[in-house]
């Protein structure tokens, strides 16, 4: 990893970005994207992650995170990442559905063989690229800038209409996916 990408201080706040291997759009189905939020609400009830910000876009996810003191940041990413890697790709595989399961399964079989350390496929690329908080500006830059993913992406004119984001909590709407911890 980087030195310029690492966690350095657990007390500080840190924006965060997954993607999956060669950019797949597998974030299409609500089914993949509710893994990830049942994910993040597991680490924020048992491993002390606290979100502020979050958005889920078709072939990567946004967040700003930090903890309360329990597990460092890096263990909770790692947990994530290889929890819903898990899970999406069991879903990928059961479901009978899935037009795209063949397609699928092949690139993250492919991306998985490139590394001696997978077992059989990859589902995330390696890094995160934590970037640290460390003031309030960047806060409010990073958490405009996550908010306004689906809106340069076309998908919605608002980006508190976009349900897997967090903009709907800071627009104060009752109906949001997941809890988050408010900045400034």
């Amino acid at each position: 990893m980087s030195r310029k990408y690492q966690i350095r201080d657990q007390d500080e706040l840190y924006f965060v970005t997954f993607t999956i291997v060669r950019w797949i759009d597998v974030f299409t189905r609500n089914r993949y994207r509710d893994i990830f939020i049942d994910s993040l609400k597991f680490c924020q009830d048992n491993k002390g992650l606290e979100v502020y910000a979050f958005v889920i876009m078709t072939n990567h996810v946004h967040l700003i995170i930090g903890r309360n003191g329990k597990s460092s940041l890096q263990g909770i990413i790692r947990d994530v990442k290889k929890y819903t890697s898990v899970k999406i790709l069991e879903a990928i595989e059961q479901n009978t559905e899935e037009s795209r399961k063949d397609w699928l399964l092949y690139f993250f079989e492919r991306a998985g063989s490139f590394k001696a350390s997978n077992t059989k496929y990859q589902f995330w690329q390696h890094h995160s690229h934590p970037l640290e908080l460390n003031s309030t500006k960047k806060m409010i830059n990073y958490l405009n800038y996550i908010h306004q993913n689906p809106v340069k992406a076309g998908i919605v004119y608002q980006p508190e209409d976009y349900v897997y984001s967090s903009a709907a909590n800071y627009a104060g709407m009752v109906d949001k996916v997941l809890d988050v911890k408010f900045i400034g």
